[in-house]
């Protein structure tokens, strides 16, 4: 998932430098080697645990929800949705998933001066809540907004856990503790979706929204008698020293333009959550895969009547990312980091283009991996990148405002894909031109990140 972000953003920086030489290779070794025997992991202290703990719940929570979502709101309700349209859907989803992209950097300085014990009640209280009125939500207001109090709950709760694992981690263990951490976010975006999401929405979809409710709201207990406020010099900056640094970022003309280019990939991405859903449920036919899993099902169970759903595609990418990003991480290790972004940009936009040839089960399987095997690839050299080409006084914050691929990305993918959605599925049935579409964004942003690599791109 590209919650690989958090582990960069507000990593110590030798944990930041680490990430962008080795990409996540180094991260996650320790964790996967035979060498981390139990008096390693019995090192760490509590709260590390706990942290941990916190992520594992917020994020499968999260992506639970999210697995779901577009689909959810769109599907009539007779079906068990709530018939909204998938323009006011797109309006939704480019407003709140660009505040998960944003708030963090203005709620780490928040959790440096006031404690991050306070800004962790107030972020699990918000999301709690308003996962919880998302789930008894019919109408379109209070829908938006409730959704608008995840984000804002999700957006200050991401720098605090990566923060106290900076914090309560050292020299000697912060590398394994933050590929911990990393393997965290994707077991639960693994684990949710693929066993309670399924149960869940047999009953109701709003069920899923109340699991939400549930899976972050117990957090507050154990924030309150378990997690302990971080010690060590915290830098608590002003927010008016973040917003000055904001404006000498913006300044630099050569970063600000690569990030809009490698947006374009994101703007990709994002369609995963939304017009993928969509296009899957409404036109793909998956019935030869799911008799091919219910065959060897059959084995152990009697009458097996299982089926590829949305929120399987969430599983595909989260498990894909456990199994492999290992491998490929060690593949490209040496690789130049702007071509092999390239590489994996192209890899992408091929996975995206795929949706074009047929409905069929297969092909829609066969692109998503190939277009999450283009996001393993491309996105943690993009990370190495901005480490390169960032001043070397000012590094960590660039990698901070380097995220901002996902507030555009997600900002104009949102609006962008329903749009394009309703014209050419629902009112043209072209559906081929939308896939199309999308992939020529993806070439689009080869090609500019060619003319950058040509033109701007510092020379080592």
């Amino acid at each position: 998932m590209s919650d690989v972000s958090d582990v960069v953003l507000y990593a110590p920086p030798k944990i930041q430098r680490i990430f962008s030489v080795f990409s996540l290779q180094i991260i996650l070794t320790p964790v996967m080697t035979k060498t981390a025997s139990s008096n390693s992991l019995a090192a760490f202290p509590k709260n590390f645990w706990t942290a941990i703990s916190m992520e594992f719940f917020e994020r499968g929570s999260y992506y639970g929800v999210m697995s779901v979502l577009s689909v959810y709101l769109v599907l009539s309700k007779n079906e068990g949705g709530l018939g909204f349209s998938k323009e006011s859907v797109g309006v939704i989803k480019s407003t709140i998933t660009p505040l998960l992209y944003f708030l963090p950097i203005l709620s780490g300085a928040i959790g440096d001066r006031f404690g991050y014990r306070k800004v962790l009640f107030f972020a699990f209280f918000t999301m709690s809540l308003g996962y919880w009125f998302a789930g008894f939500s019919t109408t379109y207001v209070t829908v938006f907004s409730s959704l608008i109090l995840v984000a804002l709950g999700a957006g200050f709760f991401k720098p605090m856990i990566s923060g106290t694992i900076a914090r309560v981690t050292n020299e000697s263990n912060s590398t394994q503790g933050f590929g911990i951490f990393y393997w965290s976010i994707n077991l639960g975006a693994f684990l949710f979706p693929l066993i309670l999401v399924p149960y869940l929405k047999s009953i109701s979809y709003n069920y899923i929204f109340f699991m939400a409710a549930i899976g972050t709201g117990w957090l507050l207990i154990l924030n309150y008698f378990v997690f302990k406020e971080p010690t060590g010099k915290r830098v608590a900056k002003p927010l008016g020293q973040v917003f000055a640094e904001m404006v000498t970022v913006l300044r630099d003309f050569r970063f600000i333009l690569m990030i809009v280019i490698y947006s374009g990939f994101w703007i990709m991405y994002f369609q995963v959550y939304d017009s993928v859903l969509w296009y899957l449920n409404e036109k793909v036919d998956m019935t030869g895969f799911n008799n091919l899993i219910n065959g060897i099902l059959s084995v152990v169970i009697d009458h097996p009547s299982w089926k590829f759903d949305a929120e399987h595609v969430t599983v595909m990418n989260a498990g894909a990312i456990i199994v492999l990003q290992l491998l490929v991480s060690s593949l490209v290790r040496k690789t130049k980091a702007l071509p092999t972004m390239i590489f994996g940009i192209s890899l992408g936009s091929i996975g995206m283009g795929m949706l074009a040839i047929s409905p069929s089960g297969w092909i829609f399987l066969a692109s998503m991996f190939i277009f999450t095997l283009g996001e393993m690839i491309a996105h943690p050299k993009f990370l190495a990148y901005v480490g390169l080409i960032a001043p070397q006084d000012k590094k960590a914050l660039y990698q901070g405002w380097s995220f901002m691929y996902g507030v555009i990305g997600s900002g104009v993918g949102g609006v962008l894909g329903a749009a394009l959605y309703v014209h050419f599925v629902e009112k043209t049935n072209q559906p081929s031109l939308l896939w199309l579409t999308f992939s020529m964004i993806g070439v689009f942003t080869i090609i500019g990140l060619l003319l950058f690599n040509r033109f701007l791109a510092p020379k080592n």
